[in-house]
């Protein structure tokens, strides 16, 4: 493990990763303007993102729910739990909510990261809030179920010493500025990874983190594009940068880049993202909610959607006001759909 105070371990950064970096942080201060001409689309994108990123960073980790007890689920006032899968999904959407409403968020250390942990099983009867109490390992399981150790974290008993460190070395990185917030950033959480300090949870944990880190760093985009959901679709990517940016980790000789280049793509992603969204409400001024599902449809959309793809492009809209748009759509012959419900496929026809 290399610590911040080894400045050698950020030479060498890749002139296009400079480049990314450039424009994100143009887009990033684009943001005020628009929080200050599009607040209802915002709020509506805020509440998109929320719902998102709670579904994918638990689908990441296996943990899914019915389709149709998402939206309850994410709710203050959410029905009855009914399974594990549940109560760690309403753990996250706990812990998404409480980073969220943080009008000061502290810089992150380890009573943080266990506060979040603590957060995740809040519902369960798993122990939350509390670092590992002997070793796990990273492992990946084949085609045939076969488990294959990826990485070996450190012993248990230096995980309190390792991660007080790692947050520390941290701080004073940002503090005197040894590297770019958002590399830095990148290199805390692939060592908060590799450390694994909890039983389970350290990818959901860590994916919080970021969040809380971005949002702190002044890149509020996480706060309206779910940087989650990106990671979900990319998940392969994600976890392939992971293993090549954590070989050798233990003699101190890892390659940072890979990651770091992933991490930061997918907030670039997702800047793009945010910048459409804006740009596409902007150009539908003077429209009713139909009407822009409609336009979407017919200017915007695959040749096959779903209900879910509207939602992201149009946060604000109402599923029964998209249902409208879709049907009107379908008896006029300019879509198809297969299957019913939120899983629902919907087909672009030719005219006539």
């Amino acid at each position: 493990m290399k610590g911040f105070g080894d400045t050698a371990r950020f030479d060498g950064m890749p002139a296009h990763l400079g480049v990314l970096l450039q424009k994100v942080d143009v887009a990033s201060g684009r943001e005020q303007l628009y929080e200050d001409q599009l607040p209802e689309l915002l709020r509506g994108l805020a509440q998109q993102t929320r719902i998102e990123s709670v579904r994918a960073s638990s689908a990441i980790e296996g943990v899914e729910v019915a389709e149709d007890r998402v939206d309850r689920l994410v709710q203050a006032e959410r029905p009855r739990l009914r399974n594990r899968n549940e109560k760690e999904f309403a753990g996250y959407a706990d812990a998404i909510e409480e980073l969220m409403r943080d009008a000061e968020l502290a810089p992150p250390d380890t009573v943080l990261a266990l506060r979040m942990h603590r957060r995740l099983f809040a519902h369960t009867r798993a122990r939350g809030g509390y670092l590992k109490t002997a070793d796990n390992m990273i492992v990946d399981r084949g085609a045939g179920g076969q488990r294959q150790v990826i990485f070996e974290p450190p012993p248990w008993q230096v995980t309190e010493g390792l991660l007080d460190g790692l947050f520390a070395g941290y701080r004073e990185a940002l503090s005197e500025e040894t590297a770019h917030p958002l590399v830095l950033l990148a290199a805390l959480v692939l060592d908060f990874l590799a450390i694994h300090p909890t039983a389970d949870g350290n990818g959901r944990v860590a994916r919080l983190l970021t969040t809380h880190e971005l949002l702190r760093l002044g890149y509020g985009v996480a706060r309206y594009v779910s940087i989650e959901q990106r990671i979900f679709e990319s998940k392969n990517r994600y976890y392939d940068t992971l293993q090549r940016s954590q070989e050798r980790w233990h003699e101190a000789e890892h390659d940072l880049w890979p990651w770091t280049e992933y991490l930061i793509s997918v907030l670039g992603d997702a800047y793009e993202d945010f910048e459409q969204r804006v740009a596409s409400a902007r150009s539908s001024d003077g429209l009713t909610k139909q009407e822009r599902v409609q336009r979407w449809v017919d200017s915007s959309a695959p040749d096959e959607f779903k209900l879910r793809d509207i939602r992201r492009a149009l946060p604000g809209v109402s599923d029964q006001t998209i249902r409208l748009a879709l049907n009107a759509h379908k008896h006029g012959g300019l879509l198809r759909v297969e299957g019913a419900g939120p899983g629902a496929v919907w087909i672009k026809q030719s005219p006539g």
